[in-house]
């Protein structure tokens, strides 16, 4: 088994004891984070590694699925164009990809 499959087999097991998603987000041009009980956590995390608010953006990892959902309250952004909390742009959800 792959590095990254057995990471993915673990991260589903640990979501399988939590619910049913793991929060996600993105600092573009820095880090990704993820595996934090709350976004907040996670959103912290990349603050506090010196990225950007205007550059995070929040989706979950949907296991069961193998998918991704870009809605988040920390997505509305209108001096960005996004107005709501599922993230618009096809360039920032390929990003997460």
């Amino acid at each position: 088994m792959s590095n990254n499959a057995e990471k993915r087999r673990q991260r589903s097991e640990k979501i399988d004891k939590m619910n049913n998603f793991e929060p996600i987000l993105c600092g573009f041009a820095t880090i990704v984070t993820g595996g934090g009980q709350q976004h907040a956590e996670c959103e912290a995390a990349l603050l506090k590694n010196a990225s950007k608010q205007k550059n995070i953006w929040d989706a979950d990892w949907i296991p069961f699925t193998q998918t991704m959902a870009y809605e988040s309250i920390i997505n509305i952004r209108p001096s960005q164009n996004n107005r709501s909390v599922i993230i618009q742009g096809l360039k920032i959800r390929e990003r997460f990809s």
